[in-house]
């Protein structure tokens, strides 16, 4: 049987980097809708997208911020649009919400279990801020938990999959978050097929080994065998060996500036479409294709981008 094409997420501007950390880094609606549509154009079939306020780079929840750049990127590109719930650090969990139950997208992120997220390590690496926000920001997860209870995770599955019939990034950050996603497939919250995203690399939860990964995907296959389709991240320098490992375990794969700011060693990336083309091009030096968004549509049953709300 040939393998599967791989289908490439890019997650183009996210919560966690500030404006401090790379010139490149999108920030204003136009910004992001141009590198959401770019990065589709080099070969991403899903696009991982959060909101930024335009004027300081902070994290912004706001529906009205969202909707200032889903509709160009749905009148430009047939890209998957996947709306984040986890927000930026420090939201609750009707503010991580409110853009997607406004936007009804295909596809949203959901993480699933509470953890450690330290960001605060970055704080040696600058001097001189952009913003006063952007240390206070990375300070603040020294004594932070990202919150994703029972009843968190069963509100977002109720509210948005059934509400509004949203599918979901399923993101594992650690061994535990398998078994908590199992429960609520037992529970028939979730319905196959549905994509975990394993996330590596974030200090508090797994680091970036493939020791690691082999054993989260032996265990995801004996909790849910082929009712799933699985994806894998790495936060920072691991970020392209790790999706290069997944494609050659027969997995799918995450890039963009939400994960890592750099295109290599000591050099900033200076697009989303620089790391989806270079991704791309690894793959295919693989012998394997890539996935177009219909084929990444059909393998994740979404309701397609003519029943959403933007």
């Amino acid at each position: 049987m040939a393998p599967k094409p791989v289908i490439i997420t890019c997650a183009p501007t996210g919560g966690v980097h500030t404006p401090t950390m790379s010139p490149h880094l999108p920030i204003t609606p136009r910004e992001i809708a141009a590198e959401a549509i770019a990065a589709a154009e080099a070969g991403a079939s899903i696009i991982h997208l959060h909101a930024r306020d335009p004027e300081t780079g902070k994290p912004d929840p706001s529906p009205e911020r969202f909707m200032e750049f889903l509709p160009v990127i749905k009148q430009s590109t047939d890209a998957v649009v996947n709306v984040s719930t986890g927000g930026g650090l420090g939201m609750t969990r009707e503010e991580r919400l409110r853009a997607a139950l406004r936007a009804s997208p295909e596809m949203a992120s959901l993480n699933v279990g509470s953890m450690n997220f330290g960001l605060f390590p970055m704080l040696g690496k600058y001097q001189d801020w952009t913003h006063s926000w952007e240390p206070e920001f990375l300070e603040m997860t020294r004594d932070f938990i990202f919150r994703n209870t029972f009843a968190d995770i069963e509100y977002i599955l109720k509210e948005l999959g059934e509400g509004c019939g949203t599918r979901f990034e399923f993101e594992c950050y650690d061994l535990g978050h398998l078994y908590n996603l199992a429960w609520f497939v037992d529970q028939k919250l979730v319905e196959p097929p549905f994509f975990v995203q394993m996330v590596f690399g974030i200090l508090g939860g797994m680091g970036a080994e493939l020791d690691h990964l082999v054993h989260l995907k032996r265990t995801a296959d004996r909790l849910f065998g082929d009712a799933y389709e699985w994806s894998v991240l790495a936060a920072g320098r691991h970020q392209m060996s790790f999706a290069t490992q997944s494609a050659m375990l027969g997995g799918n794969l995450r890039v963009g500036l939400e994960d890592s700011l750099y295109i290599g060693p000591g050099e900033l990336a200076k697009s989303n479409a620089d790391q989806v083309t270079k991704i791309r091009r690894i793959v295919e030096d693989l012998g394997l294709t890539v996935a177009t968004p219909d084929e990444a549509r059909a393998r994740l049953a979404l309701k397609g981008g003519d029943a959403v709300g933007f």
